[in-house]
């Protein structure tokens, strides 16, 4: 007698936003840096302009976009923001540290259909990237000229083997495990994602005590996510980033945010 094997349905990352939609946790918009205007100076001594207006942005003087401005600590914000003009529409997600006077920058770019067709077993025996989902990180100076050291958010190995809960919702719950330096384990124990889970690309980086930066890179369904997590107030906000349902569909760009909690760390003996 054959059993057949059980499965759940991946769906797409328009369809993970009407999940997350219903009573989310999500901040409200920060108003803190309205009317203002911030110089970012990167480490090849290119400036950018930001002024800031509610929920609005200008870059270097450009036509006004949507922005989201969130902060889990006094003085450190989360902006995000698409460019729609650049092909293709570009990522862009600055951790705003005002307490050290530097940021830390987030460009992402979504990978064609045409490109996401390519099998996973092609990929690995070719030697690509599991993922064509892809960022370029950086740090700078803000309102100041930058200069070695300036900024102080570093990548980090402090979430490493940190199994953390976390609640974007009444109805969604995740868990992740922090594997290694390159790797994380997602698995949803509640919600449209159920059952569902995966080891991705990622990235750490320390903000300051017990906040963090962290940013993973799906394979199945090519998806950007981006959130900071403070483990002092239990709280994580960020945002998805992913293709819609079809090849002319818009993209997905959606805010998320949780309470969150550790369930255990894994510590291995020395000999392993």
């Amino acid at each position: 007698m054959t059993t057949p094997s059980s499965h759940t349905d991946w769906i797409s990352v328009t369809g993970l936003e009407k999940g997350f939609e219903t009573g989310s946790y999500a901040l409200d918009n920060s108003a803190d840096l309205s009317g203002k205007k911030i110089e970012l100076h990167d480490a090849s001594g290119g400036v950018r302009s930001l002024d800031v207006d509610q929920d609005q942005l200008r870059v270097d003087d450009g036509d006004p976009v949507q922005v989201r401005i969130t902060s889990l600590r006094q003085g450190v914000y989360l902006l995000d923001w698409l460019d729609e003009r650049q092909k293709p529409t570009t990522s862009y997600t600055v951790v705003l540290d005002t307490l050290s006077d530097s940021y830390t920058q987030v460009i992402g770019t979504l990978p064609t259909f045409e490109t996401i067709k390519t099998g996973l077993y092609e990929r690995a025996l070719g030697g690509r990237a599991l993922t064509d989902v892809n960022v370029e990180i950086s740090h700078g100076a803000v309102n100041q000229a930058y200069s070695e050291g300036v900024c102080p958010h570093a990548v980090t190995d402090e979430l490493i083997g940190v199994r953390n809960l976390y609640r974007y919702s009444p109805t969604e719950v995740y868990e992740h495990v922090y594997l290694n330096e390159n790797f994380y384990t997602w698995h949803c124990l509640k919600g449209v994602e159920k059952n569902l889970c995966d080891t991705d690309r990622c990235h750490y980086y320390k903000i300051t005590d017990d906040l963090y930066l962290f940013i993973w890179r799906e394979k199945i369904v090519p998806t950007l996510g981006i959130v900071m997590i403070d483990e002092q107030n239990h709280r994580s906000d960020g945002k998805i980033f992913g293709v819609g349902d079809t090849e002319d569909a818009p993209l997905a760009n959606f805010p998320m945010a949780s309470y969150c909690q550790r369930l255990n760390e894994t510590e291995y003996p020395d000999e392993h």
